[in-house]
């Protein structure tokens, strides 16, 4: 008879949860000096950090959710022990919206927040497109001045400027939801009675820059086959409405004077539409007092911003460099950055309309642009590398390091098992370490020590066993032990002007 056998345990597969990925050294820290170099930008312009919980209820977030086909489960969701339905935040918007709520009677009036940090959204992954990223935003609650959405869009140039992105390499591109929702009114597709979902007209059109006129035409219309074979149902406008709707779109003239007037006369008898149109002036206006002419920002009536909670202006910043896709195609790099004013999303919890406006920076975006342009450096900065010629000398070593920290420098000893002098070099062109620092018995002896810039002798470290053999290579010198951190601070500054 058969013994049953124990299975034994299976041990987890070592891979991040799929649409996740994990950041090293390199990496997080080009975030961090992106995140600093934005913040400063608006903190600049007057706007206070705020940082929220990454946590809130569903009931919170609301049916502003990002998969509406789905709904409640485009977020990461789950009930506590009250049963109450809690869930990852998926942008920093409606949690402002939440914060400003509750703690409205103690916040100024108007109140100018920018936070940064982690988002999630449960949506299929793809290339590049992960479930968690990056979000930089600063918005502007309590006010319905144009002059608060014209300094958004002036402080989303200078912040792509502050980064790295040039001017002629970027348009800040600004629409007006009432200009679309005036002109789905006088066609009898909003409000009660409709028999389109005006929300699914927007988001249809928020696809042009993806499908073009005629992908947009068929998509409102009977529908269109994507590139992968897919039928894609429309959205049941006839010809004849999809054609006023893309009237607006093509609206844009060769300068904003131009695109005003072609809005004004396309949404003529809406006085919706209208107000649009005299708030895109004003933005326009007032760019232009600020300095900040249609180089850097312009009039598109063919943004659209796909959130459901925007309700006048929207504002999208785009990259116009080419890059090469997968398949080796030129095409433009895309947007980084989108906003708008949502005038209704705080009276959600107040019962109260509360005007607010802001923008979002795509961090992670903005970073793959940035090294697309060869912007950012790929390296990480090592550490300077102490190493361990005599393990009953650690003291000695440990000091050295202590100085060079206390000078600015970044230094650590290395650990690991100090027998095999090659391992040691090994380690220090693994952490792209730009100088490593030797002190034998005979260098204490003597008051002196060696150091080593290792990015002149990178390709050879692989190969030395001996200290002798690393003594031979050029671009190594013995000073006075009293100098190490001078000597050592100038060939950190000779490796980087050499880069």
């Amino acid at each position: 008879m058969a013994r049953n056998r124990e299975k034994k345990p299976q041990r987890p597969k070592a891979l991040p949860p799929k649409g996740f990925r994990d950041y090293f050294g390199a990496e997080v820290a080009q975030r961090n000096d992106m995140l600093n170099a934005i913040t400063s930008v608006y903190h600049r312009y007057g706007f206070d950090a705020l940082e929220s919980s990454g946590v809130e209820t569903v009931e919170a977030l609301g049916k502003f959710l990002p998969d509406v086909d789905r709904p409640n489960e485009g977020v990461f969701a789950w009930q506590d022990e009250d049963d109450t339905w809690m869930a990852l935040r998926y942008d920093l918007t409606a949690p402002l919206a939440r914060v400003y709520a509750q703690n409205r009677n103690d916040l100024p009036t108007p109140y100018r927040r920018y936070a940064t940090g982690p988002v999630w959204r449960n949506e299929k992954p793809g290339p590049g497109r992960y479930r968690q990223f990056y979000q930089c935003d600063a918005d502007t609650v309590g006010t319905a001045s144009m002059a608060a959405d014209a300094e958004i869009c002036s402080l989303l140039s200078d912040t792509l400027e502050t980064v790295g992105i040039p001017r002629g390499d970027y348009i800040v591109r600004v629409n007006n939801r009432k200009v679309l929702n005036g002109l789905l009114e006088t066609l009898g597709l909003a409000g009660e009675g409709a028999t389109v979902s005006s929300d699914d007209i927007l988001r249809t059109v928020d696809k042009y820059d993806k499908v073009g006129e005629e992908g947009v035409r068929q998509l409102l219309t009977t529908g269109r086959t994507d590139a992968s074979g897919a039928e894609i149902d429309g959205v049941g406008l006839t010809l004849e409405q999809a054609n006023i709707v893309l009237k607006i779109l093509l609206s844009k003239g060769a300068n904003n004077v131009e695109t005003i007037a072609n809005l004004r006369d396309a949404i003529a008898g809406s006085d919706e539409g209208g107000k649009g149109v005299d708030e895109l002036e004003e933005i326009a206006n007032l760019c232009a007092a600020q300095g900040y002419g249609e180089d850097r920002i312009v009039i598109d009536p063919s943004v659209v911003r796909g959130l459901g909670y925007y309700t006048g202006p929207v504002y999208e910043a785009e990259l116009t460099f080419e890059i090469l896709d997968e398949k080796g195609r030129k095409r433009q790099f895309g947007s980084v950055a989108g906003g708008g004013r949502y005038d209704d999303l705080v009276k959600r919890f107040t019962g109260q309309a509360v005007p607010a406006t802001g923008v979002s920076i795509g961090v992670d975006r903005l970073l793959a642009a940035l090294r697309e342009k060869g912007r950012i450096d790929a390296q990480s900065k090592g550490p300077v590398v102490v190493t361990v010629m005599d393990r009953d000398r650690m003291g000695d070593y440990q000091a050295m390091v202590s100085e060079l920290r206390n000078a600015g420098i970044r230094a650590e000893v290395y650990l690991g098992n100090p027998k095999n002098f090659g391992n040691q070099l090994k380690y220090a062109d693994k952490r792209e370490s730009p100088v490593a620092v030797i002190e034998g018995g005979d260098e204490k002896e003597r008051g002196v020590v060696q150091i080593k810039d290792l990015a002149l002798g990178a390709r050879l470290s692989a190969e030395i066993e001996t200290t002798e053999e690393w003594k031979a290579q050029p671009a190594q010198m013995e000073i006075k032990r009293g100098d190490l951190v001078d000597e050592v601070r100038k060939m950190i500054a000779r490796a980087e002007g050499a880069v």
